[in-house]
């Protein structure tokens, strides 16, 4: 959930590079670029940082530009100072260099400046082969590369996310679920990192929640309070209409006094009873399924005691896999247990590894994991592989699918909202992969969704 460093590519880069100071946050936030990455700069800076590789310069001229970021170009900034320094060119050239990297047709307008940055690097003493390679580094950025202006503007979020979250990680995940939809992940991701970190997440409730999602103090502990605006078919106008009858004329007495205050139809009154937000009404879900039909006819405008059927009979009460799958269908996150823990017992028997007991295991070792699927992502830098990410109860794995691998369970992949990944450990740097052998799809009980991502 922390900006610009939430991604696939990022988190497996943070504990590689380790940032220590600001600027280390300004390099990660570049670093991560089609320009960075289709020119080469991402491992050896990675290298450079960790001491395995010498800073060298391409040619001697370079350092004035790159000695700030170990040799390896990295901002837009820098490419306008190598073209001076080794081309010859004027500010207004550098200037021109730049437009060409962020046009449309940056590609074309990069090549248009071929034989003048060649020529100018002659001039210099720079002789074709490595003045080739200097080009190739100028035109890896035609396909995007950030301004280093930009990148320290995207580094201050990145450090004011950062520390929100170790510091105020209520308020931090309450902000996150209140401005979605937005991000990288859904709400059931959020819902789960938080109570990994030890967090508690409450259900939407007529009686308590704003209209989205908000803190609440529960035993002098902070919580997270999901909001009304969250239930299907509400939406942030139903929402506040709740929320400031409320305000106005105190709790709600119960069900049959809420609906007299404020209109709700059928499908809203089973919504927010089939998400568990009429509990403190002292109404359980089937109850207030059973009642929504008949206290939808009441309201603000109707004769009380109009509502026939209204009584429910001894109905059962759900079972843990019932609720959870409640309250998926109503507000598309359930807050105490996610869709994996139910098919757990099953997984076990079959030899099949958490996400977390996956960590623990050596390098190399070949292990079966099972999870949801949260991201398909196929980038265009990564020459035909692409990249799944699985989630469970204890945590989020990378899964490397390789070209080959992809084509003989592309259907399965792409189809299935869960997975039984089987493939070797890959660890570099604090790092950890899952490089994919066969993938099988995993039936769960309570639905989930995934996002595709370029």
């Amino acid at each position: 959930g922390v900006f610009q460093v939430e991604s696939r590519a990022q988190m497996a880069t943070l504990p590689r590079l380790q940032p220590r100071s600001f600027y280390d946050i300004v390099v990660e936030v570049a670093l991560i670029r089609p320009g960075p990455i289709q020119g080469g700069s991402v491992h050896p800076y990675i290298n450079r940082v960790r001491g395995r590789e010498k800073v060298t310069y391409l040619h001697p001229l370079l350092e004035k530009s790159l000695a700030k970021t170990l040799g390896v170009p990295l901002f837009q900034e820098q490419l306008m100072q190598m073209a001076i320094d080794v081309a010859g060119f004027s500010g207004a050239e550098a200037d021109q260099l730049r437009r060409a990297m962020g046009s449309k047709r940056s590609t074309e307008r990069m090549e248009a400046l071929h034989g003048r940055l060649m020529d100018g690097m002659a001039l210099n003493g720079i002789g074709p082969e490595v003045g080739e390679q200097i080009f190739d580094k100028l035109k890896a950025f035609a396909d995007f590369g950030f301004p280093e202006s930009h990148a320290y503007s995207f580094a201050y979020l990145v450090y004011a996310s950062s520390w929100l979250k170790v510091h105020h990680p209520a308020a931090f995940y309450a902000g996150l679920l209140a401005a979605q939809p937005m991000g990288f992940y859904s709400p059931q991701s959020l819902v789960a990192d938080a109570r990994r970190h030890g967090l508690v997440v409450l259900r939407p409730d007529v009686q308590h929640s704003a209209v989205q999602a908000d803190l609440e103090r529960v035993d002098q502990v902070l919580a997270v309070r999901m909001g009304l605006a969250a239930v299907r078919g509400l939406g942030e106008q139903v929402a506040e209409l709740l929320v400031a009858e409320r305000d106005r004329g105190g709790p709600f007495s119960g069900l049959r006094g809420m609906v007299r205050r404020v209109r709700l139809s059928t499908a809203q009154l089973e919504a927010l009873a089939t998400g568990g937000a009429l509990e403190s009404l002292g109404v359980d879900r089937r109850e207030g399924l059973w009642a929504a039909g008949a206290l939808a006819q009441e309201g603000p405008d109707t004769l009380p005691g109009v509502a026939v059927g209204v009584e429910a009979p001894m109905l059962p009460g759900m079972s843990e896999v019932e609720m959870a799958m409640a309250d998926v269908w109503a507000t598309g996150v359930s807050v105490d247990s996610y869709p994996t823990q139910y098919v757990r017992e099953g997984l076990v028997a079959a030899g099949v590894l958490t996400v977390g007991e996956a960590f623990t295991h050596e390098a190399g070792r070949r292990v079966a994991v099972a999870g949801v699927v949260t991201h398909r992502q196929r980038p265009g830098t990564a020459n035909g592989v692409t990249f799944l990410s699985i989630e469970d109860e204890t945590g989020l794995l990378n899964i490397i699918c390789t070209a080959g691998l992809w084509r003989r369970f592309r259907t399965v992949a792409r189809s299935s909202a869960a997975l039984v990944v089987r493939g070797r450990l890959e660890r570099a740097d604090g790092a950890t992969n899952l490089l994919a052998e066969h993938l099988a799809p995993l039936s769960l009980r309570v639905p989930s969704a995934s996002r595709d991502f370029q």
